[in-house]
């Protein structure tokens, strides 16, 4: 059986400006930590730069894995919901959002799930039966994914928030379909670096 697991993460917390914070390099190291023991084949990284960094900050545990950009990991909105769908927490959340944002944000959607939420076909694999790939990317896409995962309604990924360099992991199994092995797992963290990129009101 061919087995593609997803280890996801969203960057470490960052500042206004998008720059990853001390307290982030720290999230990101502490992740590459954890990450050390698992046989990882390739980490990409969303071209912004909280992401990028983050990649090669956890990176520094991963010796001789290739970290490589992949613009399908931008944070975007990936699916735009109908007034109908749209819980009334998120109401205003969406306004300003034309058809054409909202269309090129579901071309990003559907091109992150063409590209990583798949067992990789035969030219890309080779022989190997597993492969093992890091992606530190946003709350947005990470959501999409485990919506995705989960076959649920496209606006269910409304409310599936992580956590700073938290671990999603999702499995891919040729013939079978996907498993959420985990979801926003923050135990490689101490408790002051945990649930930042949250609501303060929502953290345990």
């Amino acid at each position: 059986m061919t087995i593609r697991r997803l280890y996801l993460a969203r960057h470490g917390a960052a500042d206004a400006f998008g720059r990853l914070t001390d307290i982030g390099r720290r999230q990101a190291g502490l992740l590459g930590e954890r990450l050390a023991g698992v046989p990882v084949d390739a980490v990409w990284h969303s071209p912004l730069p909280r992401a990028a960094a983050s990649a090669h900050e956890l990176a520094r545990h991963l010796p001789d894995v290739p970290v490589t950009e992949a613009a399908e990991l931008v944070d975007h909105v990936p699916y735009v919901p109908s007034a109908a769908e749209t819980p009334p927490s998120w109401a205003g959340f969406f306004d300003g959002y034309d058809d054409a944002e909202a269309a090129s944000g579901q071309r990003l959607a559907e091109a992150l799930v063409a590209r990583f939420a798949k067992v990789p076909g035969p030219a890309t694999q080779g022989t190997r039966p597993e492969t093992n790939e890091v992606l530190v990317t946003h709350a947005y896409p990470i959501a999409w994914l485990v919506r995705h995962a989960l076959d649920a309604p496209p606006s269910r990924w409304l409310g599936l928030n992580s956590a700073n360099t938290a671990l999603t992991v999702i499995e891919y199994r040729s013939g079978l379909p996907p498993t959420i092995v985990m979801f926003n797992d923050m135990s490689h963290l101490p408790a002051d670096l945990r649930w930042t990129g949250f609501p303060g009101g929502v953290r345990p």
